[in-house]
């Protein structure tokens, strides 16, 4: 028996699917490997870099379908049903909108992996397999370590993804990480992470929690316990880890290096409409103080935003992209804001009747990656569209680029600091240009 795993792409330039230079390993594909039993076989294609043999003989398909890759995930769905071959969808996508995945599968497998995955399987070997899995959303890979055999050759980019956590408890109206996880917040047990840790050959880490510090203690549990392993380490952390000194002490002795922070606006009343609550901090300074503490400890931060919120213009998005540039943040995504299935901003631009593109922005033919998806307050959706291109444009600039490298406290408090920074961002450069107006799926 043979199960065939799949990452889809996002989308094509021109007639040929899109080819991310700046992949990761996917590291739900490694958690679904590892729950297949040992006597059957696994293949893996990605398809963000390489081709898929449809032809090639398969009992199983099993596709990630997140909202950005729905459209070409449901066309290699197809293209396996039309084959004969039985197919499985399942991630965040599929589990915010179900009625829609069933669609495109022969089954559903709706919630995390690690709680019903192996039913499945075993549902499938003798022929019971049901059209939908309910699964609980809930602690990462309890009592195993993903497989990570199934990445060798492919091109990835020289870190090893993992998870401390996930969900966040916090409530922010745009996040489907907060609707797919109802708001709670999971931590792994500590021994678990760092004997996955061993059991793998890199000494760089990227911790893909969605907030690694929305639990203080626990959060603080893993850095003692990371401090004698010698690692290099980058998360995704809210802004407000700046209030407990112990913690951020104890983060940089772990071998932090820098978080992808959600900074999404620099006016406070976007911040309190889209219920940002780590960020709305008594008597707003702007982050000024917040900042200040990141830079002291050392940490190079991703400053990410999201513009096109209902007090957004064109002013104040190159106010923000002004604010980023002065404070030589080592990265910065300047993310169009999208109404995402599922999500209480996407309900109320839908009853607001400000949604473009049929509702369905993820499916429609003629939508654009990084193109608005509804009608903004303050603009019109094309003048968003420019609006954050320019931001991303101004930012990842060559003399940008070089500006930004020469802040003492960060990208350059050391050379393998340095190193990250002059590797990475003209890398982010090119993928910035390379994305921009792509359409969704190859067909």
């Amino acid at each position: 028996m043979k199960i065939t795993l799949i990452k889809p792409n996002i989308g094509r330039q021109e007639h040929s699917l899109y080819v991310d230079e700046g992949r990761m390993e996917p590291l739900q594909l490694g958690v679904l490997a590892a729950l297949i039993p040992e006597d059957i076989e696994v293949a893996f294609y990605d398809d963000r870099m390489e081709k898929i043999p449809f032809n090639e003989k398969t009992d199983l398909v099993a596709i990630t379908v997140e909202t950005y890759t729905a459209r070409r995930a449901y066309e290699i769905s197809g293209a396996f049903r039309k084959r004969g071959v039985p197919v499985v969808l399942g991630g965040m996508h599929p589990t915010l909108l179900p009625e829609e995945a069933a669609l495109h599968a022969d089954a559903l497998y709706l919630g995390d992996a690690e709680y019903q995955w192996q039913q499945l399987i075993g549902d499938f070997r003798n022929g019971r397999m049901k059209k939908r899995y309910q699964a609980e959303v809930g602690v990462a890979q309890p009592g195993f370590i993903p497989r990570r055999d199934i990445f060798k050759g492919k091109g990835y980019l020289p870190i090893t993804l993992m998870q401390f956590s996930r969900g966040c408890r916090y409530a922010c109206t745009f996040c489907a990480v907060s609707s797919y996880f109802d708001k709670k917040h999971y931590t792994r047990n500590v021994r678990e992470v760092v004997h996955e840790i061993e059991a793998q050959e890199r000494k760089l880490v990227f911790f893909v929690d969605d907030n690694l510090i929305a639990n203080h203690e626990a959060a603080k549990e893993l850095f003692r316990a990371l401090i004698p392993l010698r690692i290099r380490w980058v998360s995704q952390a809210s802004i407000d880890m700046t209030r407990d000194p112990e913690l951020m002490e104890l983060m940089v002795r772990s071998g932090c290096l820098g978080h992808v922070v959600g900074f999404e606006s620099i006016d406070p009343r976007n911040l309190k409409g889209m219920k940002k609550a780590p960020n709305l901090i008594r008597g707003f300074e702007h982050y000024d103080s917040q900042i200040r503490i990141i830079k002291d400890h050392g940490l190079q931060l991703w400053a990410a935003f999201t513009l096109g919120h209902d007090y957004d213009d064109w002013d104040s998005i190159r106010a923000t992209t002004q604010f980023a540039l002065d404070n030589k943040f080592c990265f910065a995504a300047f993310n169009i804001l999208m109404p995402y299935p599922g999500t209480p901003l996407y309900d109320r631009l839908q009853a607001e009747k400000r949604l473009l593109y049929d509702q369905k922005w993820w499916l429609h033919p003629e939508y654009r990656f990084n193109h608005a998806s509804f009608r903004p307050a303050q603009m019109a959706p094309d003048e968003l569209t420019a609006a954050c291109f320019e931001a991303r444009s101004r930012f990842n600039s060559p003399a940008s680029i070089f500006k930004r490298a020469f802040d003492l406290k960060t990208n350059m408090r050391s050379l393998y600091k340095l190193g990250i920074y002059a590797s990475y961002n003209p890398l982010f450069r090119k993928e910035t240009f390379k994305k921009q107006g792509m359409k969704f799926g190859l067909h």
